[in-house]
């Protein structure tokens, strides 16, 4: 019966051919368009917050996973979980939503009330005391008790969404991680006993291969806050409830980089690159506030010409690298 939880992929990547290309389209009809920074022409042209039918995907290919589970397959232990991960996934997109709507460009939300909204996203996870309280650390094994779910999870939930929300703006970047890293989490969940965990991230990845496909350079639609918020805190919940937060925070080791580039320019440099005539990308700023701007300054020592799908393809093979540098790093946890 095992084989006919792959109908909950299908759901998903259907949903997305289907619904993808009707939201560009009424985004261009309705002129909810964005500027494509990165290019000469900066025109508004790219259809907006294209993230919110990935999410859509997402939870219905969740949702037939849960059906097939109840009423073909059986075995429900973690219907409870499920619905718990759907629902954090769901206030953050909504948040995302929210702030896309509000416009980046005068500021969206505040930070505070942002981070406030995410906050609330974890409750979910903290209502049904998720995750294992038992942590081993350099000094020794400590159980956390209740304070795992009040003060961890939470912290946990809001670190991911926000950093994984930093590393963004150039064409296929954030859909092209989040294929990245959650297939990289949904191998760690079936080599570690949360099979059920590798069809969740696995709903999301099919969704995104979909949109990448119209999100990469040069793109007919961006993901917005509604994604990046969505992926992000889809990271979190898995790390927690597969019990792998070790291996979750070192994969994250680029968005560490990235919080820490960003905090050096007081969170208030874009992740943008300076645009030449020719299409060709500069460095925007004389330092760097970003692992984009890294990417720049990198490749311009080994190129003449540096362009947006260069820095890209930078930046994932910098996070391919960390995953399988986690799974020699973390052998013993995934393979014994």
């Amino acid at each position: 019966m095992e084989p006919l939880l792959g109908l909950s992929l299908l759901v998903s990547f259907l949903l997305t051919i289907y619904t993808l290309p009707a939201w560009i389209k009424k985004c261009r009809q309705v002129g909810l368009l964005w500027e494509d920074m990165n290019k000469v022409d900066r025109v508004k042209k790219v259809a907006a917050s294209g993230g919110i039918v990935v999410v859509f995907a997402f939870v219905l290919g969740v949702l037939s996973y849960i059906a097939l589970k109840t009423f073909v397959i059986g075995g429900a232990g973690e219907i409870v979980n499920i619905f718990a991960l759907l629902s954090v996934i769901l206030i953050l997109a909504l948040v995302g939503f929210v702030d896309d709507m509000l416009g980046w460009t005068s500021k969206g939300l505040s930070i505070r009330f942002r981070l406030f909204l995410v906050l609330v996203a974890s409750i979910p996870l903290v209502v049904i005391n998720s995750g294992t309280k038992i942590v081993g650390l350099p000094f020794g094994v400590v159980d956390l008790g209740i304070y795992y779910a009040l003060f961890f999870i939470p912290i946990g939930i809001v670190g991911a969404t926000t950093t994984y929300n930093f590393l963004a703006g150039f064409n296929g970047l954030e859909a092209g991680q989040g294929i990245i890293l959650l297939s990289f989490l949904s191998l760690v969940s079936y080599l570690t006993g949360s099979a059920w965990l590798s069809v969740i991230g696995l709903c999301m990845i099919v969704s995104l291969v979909v949109f990448y496909f119209y999100n990469r350079y040069p793109a007919q639609v961006f993901p917005g806050d509604v994604l990046t918020y969505s992926i992000g805190g889809l990271i979190a919940v898995m790390a927690i409830f597969g019990n792998f937060e070790k291996i979750a925070v070192f994969m994250f080791i680029p968005y560490i980089i990235e919080t820490i580039l960003k905090v050096g320019g007081k969170l208030e440099k874009q992740s943008f690159a300076r645009v030449e005539a020719d299409g060709s990308l500069g460095m925007p700023y004389q330092k760097i506030y970003g692992l984009t701007h890294l990417g720049v300054y990198i490749l311009k020592k080994y190129k003449k010409k540096v362009y947006e799908k260069d820095v890209v393809c930078f930046i994932f093979t910098f996070q391919i690298i960390i995953c399988l540098l986690a799974l020699v790093l973390f052998r013993s946890a995934l393979f014994s």
